[in-house]
């Protein structure tokens, strides 16, 4: 299947999960009115924690002689992405289910020179008071099957309008120079699945993956020499702790039982 079949095959379930909607053309425009200022709530949320990750960035760079950020990107998921996502969960098509299910309509990318400077990171954005830290997955120390690492962050931010105060959520990935290359370059390659590909590839891929991480191992021993290097590493620690404490209340939620 090619993918205008997929797409036109996404739009037929977006038309059926919302049929009551579309046979009313002014519930519709509301809806698609509703829709832009939702995406309009999520570029805002975005503009508030790169300005963050930016003032962070210059005020480091006027104290010490190196700076814990590379670069800094963003996106907001285009709609037909959203939908893939919801349809993937699960779940009808609708903007209740968009802004209840789904955490990562609005990312940021953060890649840093060494493992140090991404937890390094995650302890300054958990100092802004305007941003709650929501979720953290840790796939540095915890990589996933294919050898994919990288540091995944659900924040919420508040964010001031005119009339109210709305809590968004922004997914933050931080990741090495290293990590970032070997996450492009699998996209590449797994983007698109109409030819064939060595049935070793995957295989390939984690290998390739396991030498970047020790690469950066050992740039990051090397940094230590640094002026002012400080090794955040150990935070990684207060995430595990954090995440199996996580998941205790979730069993104990589930089960009834008194926290």
């Amino acid at each position: 299947m090619d993918d205008n079949e997929k797409n036109e095959m996404m739009l037929k379930r977006v038309f059926d999960d919302n049929k009551s909607m579309l046979s009313h053309p002014k519930d519709f425009l509301n809806v698609a009115m509703e829709f832009q200022q939702l995406l309009m709530f999520y570029e805002s949320a975005v503009k508030i924690v790169k300005t963050h990750f930016e003032i962070l960035e210059d005020e480091f760079a006027s104290k010490h002689e190196r700076k814990p950020i590379a670069t800094i990107t963003s996106r907001i998921k285009e709609p037909m992405s959203i939908a893939e996502k919801l349809q993937r969960k699960g779940l009808p098509v609708t903007i209740d289910n968009m802004v209840n299910n789904l955490y990562d309509i609005a990312g940021i990318r953060v890649t840093c020179p060494f493992i140090s400077d991404v937890y390094h990171v995650l302890l300054m954005l958990e100092n802004q008071s305007d941003v709650s830290i929501y979720e953290v997955k840790d796939y540095i120390r915890n990589p996933k099957k294919s050898g994919y690492r990288s540091l995944h962050v659900i924040v919420k931010v508040a964010v001031d309008f005119s009339d109210q105060q709305r809590k968004i959520p922004v997914e933050i990935q931080i990741r090495t120079i290293a990590m970032d290359f070997w996450a492009s370059l699998d996209h590449q390659i797994h983007y698109k699945k109409d030819f064939p590909m060595p049935d070793d590839v995957d295989d390939e891929l984690r290998s390739i993956a396991d030498t970047i991480a020790e690469t950066d191992e050992r740039m990051q021993k090397i940094a230590k020499n640094l002026p002012d290097f400080v090794d955040y590493s150990s935070v990684a620690d207060q995430i595990e702790m954090l995440d199996e404490y996580s998941k205790i209340l979730e069993r104990k939620n589930k089960s009834g039982e008194q926290v």
